[in-house]
């Protein structure tokens, strides 16, 4: 089983879901949003999920920052901020293969180990 992680070093959520799978010997691929945007496509899978609002971290600071608040855009505009401005994802976003969740869902992760 291999899981691929979006995330900051900085959030709490990102570092419980690195340990959790750490600790139950997965290997995980991990994507430091500070360094590296996630693609358009690895969004846009995570949106056709659980829809825009659900990956949007509304509280961010940077979200914030940008004044975004008041902001109605269309699911394509808000894919194009999210590449470009990562840092208001709500994380971590982890992927397993075809399955997905967003934020700490350790409940999701242990249905997933089986």
């Amino acid at each position: 089983m291999d899981v691929q992680i979006f995330g900051t070093q900085k959030s709490a959520d990102t570092r419980k879901a690195l340990r959790f799978f750490k600790e139950r010997r997965v290997n995980v691929h991990f994507v430091d949003l500070k360094t590296r945007a996630a693609s358009k496509g690895e969004l846009t899978r995570f949106v056709q999920k659980f829809g825009i609002e659900a990956i949007l971290d509304r509280d961010s600071k940077r979200f914030q920052s940008l004044g975004l608040g008041a902001a109605h855009y269309s699911e394509k505009r808000w894919l194009e901020i999210l590449a470009d401005e990562p840092l208001i994802l709500r994380v971590p976003l982890v992927r397993n293969k075809n399955l997905l969740s967003v934020g700490h869902a350790e409940e999701v992760w242990k249905e997933w180990m089986g």
